[in-house]
């Protein structure tokens, strides 16, 4: 793609933020493990609030909550007040807890970084992945953004893969100090370095952070003038723009059910292995990082050369495609290496998203791009709340003596049938014209 290295400063924020937040995953595991164990020794009532306090599930819940209703609403703001200027909130937010255990790994600090770290998760958690694709959306020409947003893709896959590896070289304390400095570096690096991208410049109603006086532009006080409350997407909005736009609505349903596999396979799968081949931290390590090396090559190398040439609802298609194999092998695996053959899959399953979000990019105006994007995470954040619901006392179910009858993959099986009403309402997407952004200025596309 010409011109690529207009969006280099976004892919290189995207990278340092992504590294900080996914680097520090492994270590969290070795913090609660040595709370457990000194849980044991001071007595049960400790102990069973570190599991309650790290009980993933419940954390997700409430993270979910939040971004269900946070991404919407960022999304639509930075449509107001630009892109750059709302990445700097969550940004800013998720140094906080990283600092906090950089400083300290006792009991008190970790329920501090506990705490903190659901709290700003709420506003976190995807909205810089939901900014910067709609950054992308304001920069890139309609024909280009699928290629585009895989390259997104392939660049936080990238770092989750770099940040792994960091994990496996760095003591747990140096690995949080280390997480804590990229993640200033990022803040620093994107509030000089990134341009702020307006979707439509004179429509700017007052921006957050101003850089001067805004002498040269006199047609913006009647802009400016607009009520907050326009400013803010109701459910009503939402609702609206699902219904005026069926293409936008079938791209919703898909990357429902689609994150509701995903989630579901998250919640069950580590289970699942451990039942069935006593599978240990380092097989899931391995098997995590063939994943990631094999999205980042699908996403950086393949899809940059399909995208121009294959429709991409095809490769919708054909990415969800790949993850009900991956479902249905997972299903019936009869050996502990079939679990890493089903990694080739993942070089279909990671076209999914950015498919699904260059379809429903087309199917608004320029100035809806931060709604359009917000809407499908905040959907995505929905499904993400009730697969664990769903899926994982299913799981627990079938891998149990009580099983109904014996089929220990069964969960899995089922995550495979959510992929295939995904699969379903995936071919029966008709792509419409999409809705011409030639408003944008020449000097903001790239060519």
């Amino acid at each position: 793609m010409e011109k690529l290295t207009e969006l280099s400063h976004l892919l290189v924020t995207v990278f340092l933020s992504s590294f900080a937040s996914l680097m520090v995953i492994p270590a969290i595991t070795d913090v609660t493990m040595v709370l457990w164990i000194f849980s044991r020794v001071i007595g049960y009532e400790s102990l069973c609030m570190v599991y309650m306090m790290t009980s993933y599930e419940q954390k997700q819940k409430i993270i979910g909550l939040g971004t269900v209703v946070m991404m919407p609403l960022i999304g639509n703001l930075s449509d107001q007040y630009g892109r750059k200027a709302l990445l700097t909130l969550p940004m800013t937010l998720s140094i906080i807890p990283l600092v906090i255990l950089a400083y300290s790994r006792t009991t008190n600090f970790f329920y501090a970084y506990y705490v903190l770290r659901t709290l700003t998760a709420m506003i976190c958690e995807g909205s810089i992945n939901c900014l910067a694709l709609a950054y992308v959306a304001d920069n890139v020409l309609e024909r280009q953004r699928t290629s585009a947003f895989g390259i997104l893709s392939g660049i936080a896959t990238a770092a989750f893969v770099c940040g792994t590896l960091a994990a496996r070289f760095l003591s747990t304390a140096l690995t949080f100090q280390v997480a804590a400095l990229v993640s200033m570096l990022a803040a620093v690096y994107m509030r000089i370095f990134l341009e702020e991208s307006l979707p439509n410049g004179e429509n700017l109603t007052q921006p957050i952070l101003k850089s001067g006086q805004d002498d040269h532009c006199q047609d913006c006080d009647l802009s400016r003038k607009a009520p907050v409350s326009k400013k803010i997407p109701s459910i009503q909005d939402i609702i609206g723009l699902l219904k005026s736009r069926v293409t936008f609505s079938q791209a919703a349903v898909v990357a429902f059910f689609n994150s509701l596999a995903e989630g579901g396979m998250q919640a069950s799968i580590m289970y699942y292995l451990k039942a069935r081949f006593h599978f240990s931290k380092n097989h899931y390590a391995d098997l995590m990082l063939l994943l990631g090396v094999a999205g980042m090559a699908s996403q950086l190398v393949f899809m940059p050369l399909l995208a121009p040439h294959v429709a991409e609802e095809k490769l919708l298609a054909i990415g969800l495609l790949g993850g009900i194999a991956d479902a249905l092998l997972y299903s019936v695996a009869w050996s502990n290496w079939v679990p890493y053959a089903t990694t080739i899959f993942a070089v279909f399953i990671v076209c999914v998203p950015p498919c699904l979000r260059s379809i429903a990019s087309k199917q608004v105006g320029p100035t809806e791009q931060g709604k359009a994007q917000g809407c499908i995470s905040g959907i995505m954040s929905f499904a993400n709340i009730i697969s664990p619901l769903i899926f994982s006392p299913l799981t627990a179910l079938f891998l149990s003596e009580d099983a109904p009858f014996h089929f220990p993959g069964f969960s899995i099986l089922c995550i495979g049938f959510a992929t295939m009403i995904a699969f379903f309402q995936s071919v029966l997407m008709r792509g419409p014209p999409p809705i011409s952004s030639h408003k944008i200025c020449s000097n903001s596309l790239v060519a």
